[in-house]
């Protein structure tokens, strides 16, 4: 299904603009953190366009297309997470509403870089060990989608390695290896192989 590798994973390493660079599932949060610091020592305040991510750049700017109805809002990361399994991306409520997510709480999406540098995407902030479930690794970015698309809560990261660009499906994120050995069990059994990995902060 694609060429093994144990090489860490970097999302969008210097992506452009308008390049798309993740998709998956989105979620966001709201009244219980209004108020509260973000990652970066902002107030968060849910009427921001703003959004938590686990891995790109403070500041940086991504459109977040909804793939269930084609709106877009535009935001800028601020904050880390999202911790839920199988989420790439926590918006603030006014950027789920600007997107229409509210009421179902989550929706498939894709990131699209808009303003800044990814050059050092994995980053330094988040201290725990977390593992994923690497299902596939992808010359074109067409045919990792279309695998993400046949499992619900897929991921896809482009991984720029030194000779070449690679799109990889992940699923999940653990911070109990364990659990993620559970998932990959299971996925098997559906038919689609992969292996646990550490994602490297």
């Amino acid at each position: 299904m694609g060429e093994p590798s144990s090489e860490p994973g970097t999302a969008g390493v210097s992506a452009s603009k308008g390049e798309v660079i993740e998709e998956g599932i989105a979620s966001w949060y709201g009244p219980n953190f209004h108020g509260k610091l973000t990652a970066n020592g902002e107030k968060y305040d849910m009427d921001n366009l703003t959004a938590a991510h686990r891995t790109l750049p403070f500041n940086t700017i991504v459109k977040v297309k909804n793939l269930d109805n084609g709106k877009s809002v535009n935001v800028r990361i601020n904050d880390r997470g999202p911790f839920a399994k199988n989420r790439i991306i926590d918006l603030s409520r006014q950027a789920a509403q600007k997107i229409d997510m509210l009421g179902p709480g989550t929706a498939h999406v894709r990131l699209v870089l808009m303003d800044g540098n990814l050059q050092n995407s994995r980053t330094t902030d988040l201290k725990v060990a977390t593992y994923t479930v690497q299902l596939a690794s992808f010359k074109t970015q067409d045919k990792a989608f279309d695998l993400s698309q046949k499992i619900q809560g897929a991921r896809v990261e482009k991984i720029n390695l030194e000779n070449k660009t690679v799109f990889r499906v992940y699923f999940g994120l653990y911070v109990n290896k364990e659990a993620a050995r559970k998932e990959q069990r299971q996925l098997k059994r559906q038919g689609y192989n992969g292996y646990v990995k550490q994602i490297q902060n």
